[in-house]
């Protein structure tokens, strides 16, 4: 076929976001309710097209973290995984959706915007587990969004993201358990966390706990990829960690 016979194919072009935080130490998503068609009335992530032909995917991802959710991106850590483009994915038509990873700590309740219904923090364990249907491939993207997030604060400092600026060694070892979805030993957890240089600072103070002796803070240090790295348990490992 000779470059005058070619035509382009219609192609509109998404961004979606998996918006991972934790809520009472376990792992949630932020879903929407759809308040269009298709699929009215169902659970999505949030995210949208882009906007004209002069926004940049990032701009457009920043966008809709802020209408969709309220957030601004920031104040969170914020990652491409992928691109989404099964010629059937959308009943409208050939949709290519990248989608985006955003991570912060203690996110507050969210508050539907533009054509969402509704909006809620779902448990990831829940989605994952089929408790829940989402509208398009969406699920498909909190599996790839979650297990991202599983491989990567085995080897880089994503981990910190969940937390305060300063927190506890027990606050970080329980981002590990509710991304991984283990047990740790946290004896075992403070010795390999303290063996790995410059992934934690001490920020000089310590939290009080109504049992028990205070909390040591800690703030993210200088290194962003961990070595040694901080594996997580094989499926064969003692539950213990």
């Amino acid at each position: 076929m000779s470059d005058e016979q070619w035509v382009p194919p219609v192609v509109q072009l998404a961004v979606d976001l998996v918006i991972l935080t934790l809520r009472q130490s376990e792992l949630h998503v932020l879903l929407v309710e759809r308040g269009i068609d298709p699929y009215q009335g169902a659970l999505a992530l949030p995210g949208g097209f882009l906007n004209n032909s002069a926004e940049g995917l990032l701009e457009a991802a920043r966008r809709e973290l802020s209408e969709e959710a309220g957030l601004n991106s920031s104040q969170l850590h914020l990652e491409q995984i992928g691109a989404y483009g099964d010629p059937r994915r959308d009943p409208r038509g050939r949709v290519v959706s990248v989608v985006y990873l955003a991570i912060a700590p203690g996110l507050p309740e969210p508050a539907a915007g533009t054509d969402a219904a509704g909006a809620s923090w779902a448990k990831v364990e829940a989605v994952l587990a089929g408790g829940c249907e989402l509208a398009f491939d969406h699920r498909k993207m909190v599996e790839s969004g979650v297990e991202r997030a599983r491989e990567k604060i085995e080897r880089t400092a994503l981990a910190t993201a969940f937390c305060d600026t300063t927190f506890t060694i027990a606050e970080l070892q329980r981002v590990y358990e509710a991304v991984w979805g283990v047990r740790l030993d946290p004896r075992n957890f403070y010795r390999k966390v303290q063996n790995v240089p410059g992934f934690l600072t001490p920020a000089g103070s310590e939290r009080r706990r109504t049992k028990g002796r205070p909390g040591r803070l800690f703030r993210a240090g200088p290194r962003v990829l961990l070595d040694p790295p901080i594996l997580r348990p094989s499926e064969n490992h003692n539950r213990g960690g």
